[in-house]
């Protein structure tokens, strides 16, 4: 089985280092038959360096849009399934192989993996906590996604007039076409990714669940989540995804 790995990168040379050699790990077991897409946005430091000297290919978009970023990525791949992972994670050294085996089961559309986190705080533990219960209520999963690329495209990819939360609405629509098909959507049991809190560094451990919960106080986080408040969340958007490391350094 080929994969394409494919990842945003704005100013990441802290971490993409982590995440290609974790990539590397593994792609052991398929010599020649993982490919790995670093889309680069709006980099001004060294990670088109760094992902160069990996051998990774390189994609450009500078768009503020995961989606924009991801969807650049997905055209320019060439695998038969196309896994998605950030810059700041390192997946497991058996993600791969775990993935294999499940599509080659014939049982499952594709899915996700369980996000471990490499610090560990009471804010950040039930934050993810409420997250992980989310995500078995909804039967979804976050962080790292995965199926083949021939779904990805009859989907036409991820939302691109989302700000955020393109990941979970493709998740939900990878569901729906699989139930279509009488196959299940799976976070992996045994597989994993490694993901920085380096957000919680910036912007507080409990600052992810503040924004949910002031949601819940004014009475319209469904709506919130349907879509709803969208220039409201633009601006979350810019401020927790594309723009906190300018804001960090201003």
């Amino acid at each position: 089985m080929k994969f394409s790995i494919i990842i945003p990168a704005h100013n990441e040379e802290k971490f993409i280092g982590g995440c290609l050699e974790s990539i590397r790990r593994a792609a052991a077991p398929y010599p020649g038959d993982v490919e790995i897409i670093v889309v680069l946005n709006r980099c001004t430091d060294g990670t088109e360096r760094i992902a160069v000297e990996a051998g990774a290919k390189i994609v450009h978009e500078d768009a503020k849009s995961l989606s924009r970023i991801r969807n650049a990525g997905a055209r320019q791949a060439a695998g038969e399934v196309l896994v998605t992972i950030d810059a700041d994670s390192r997946m497991a050294e058996n993600m791969l192989t775990e993935i294999d085996r499940a599509l080659v089961s014939g049982k499952y559309i594709g899915g996700g993996v369980p996000i471990r986190p490499d610090r560990r705080s009471t804010g950040i533990v039930v934050t993810l906590a409420i997250l992980n219960f989310f995500m078995w209520v909804t039967g979804l999963a976050g962080g790292s996604y995965w199926c083949r690329r021939s779904d990805f495209e009859a989907l036409g990819g991820f939302n691109e007039k989302l700000f955020m939360g393109e990941d979970l609405e493709f998740a939900q629509r990878l569901k729906r076409l699989g139930k279509s098909r009488r196959l299940r959507f799976i976070t992996l049991p045994r597989a994993h990714i490694v993901t920085s809190m380096r957000k919680f560094d910036r912007f507080g451990d409990w600052y992810f669940l503040r924004t949910v919960l002031l949601q819940v106080r004014r009475k319209r986080l469904a709506k919130w989540y349907r879509g709803e408040y969208q220039e409201e969340k633009r601006r979350f958007a810019d401020k927790y995804f594309y723009e906190w490391e300018e804001d960090k350094k201003s």
